[in-house]
Parts: structure tokens; sequence; C-alpha cells
């Protein structure tokens, strides 16, 4: 089984391009935090270890235009698709290995600008509870 589910935040903008045959692909990386407790973040930080992973999304078709169009760099993405290993020779005739995830589904978790303020509720009809109160009912 090869499954792979990932969220994360884009590194940069993704990289738009077309095919001679015409058909959309975009590539991304998502920096993925990894699994650590606040403490043992803290201590890899101060030794300047990475505390996240860089993995490289590849996109196809009506996806990839629309990751170009509105994923930007910092935006929380979620991935859901299969890893694809492969190698080429560069060009000091090194092999050079790669590892790609090939995404099957993209979910957008954020939306326009990032705020650095939480969102307020304007709902008017909230009302919110405390002991002077009364219960409208």
């Amino acid at each position: 089984m090869n499954n792979v589910v990932l969220i994360g935040r884009l590194v940069r903008d993704p990289e738009l391009r077309y095919t001679q045959s015409g058909t959309a692909t975009a590539q991304f990386t998502l920096a993925v935090d990894r699994n650590l407790s606040r403490e043992k973040r803290q201590e890899m930080e101060s030794k300047g270890q990475q505390t996240a992973d860089f993995i490289r999304v590849v996109t196809w078709g009506k996806t990839a235009e629309l990751c170009g169009n509105y994923l930007s760099k910092g935006k929380m993405t979620a991935v859901t698709g299969r890893i694809q290993t492969g190698s080429y020779t560069n060009q000091q005739g090194q092999i050079v290995y790669t590892t790609d995830v090939i995404a099957e589904n993209i979910k957008f978790l954020e939306w326009g600008e990032r705020s650095e303020e939480p969102a307020t509720n304007n709902d008017n009809d909230f009302v919110p509870y405390n002991d002077n109160s009364k219960i409208p009912f």
C-alpha cells in the first residue's frame, strides 16, 4: 500500500508549468512539523536542528492549476497521495535519487491573507453566558 497524508505550510509559491501537450503540472514544497514535545522542539531549535521535514509535492491537471492560482507561501495545506521515487543523471554524471509525493487530493486549509489576530464572532445573536446573564428560556 502506498498512501501518504500530509498537513503543512508551503515553503514558497507553487511552480505552475504546462507540458508540451498542454497538461498543467505544479510543484511545491510542504514544511511538515515533526511530532515533538515543546521541550524537545526548543532543544532541537537551540542546536540548529530541523524540527520539520520538507517534502516536495507534484500535482497534475486541474488540481495543478488550482494550486498555482490559489496557494501561496505560508498557506496551511493538506495533501493525500502516493510516494514516487525516481532518479536522473546530473551534469556531473552523478546519479541523483528523488522522492516526491504525487498528490491525488489537496485541501486548502487557509484562504486569503494571513492575519495575526484571531477571528472575531460578529454574529449579533450570540450572547456569552456568565453568572449575571439570564438564560433566555
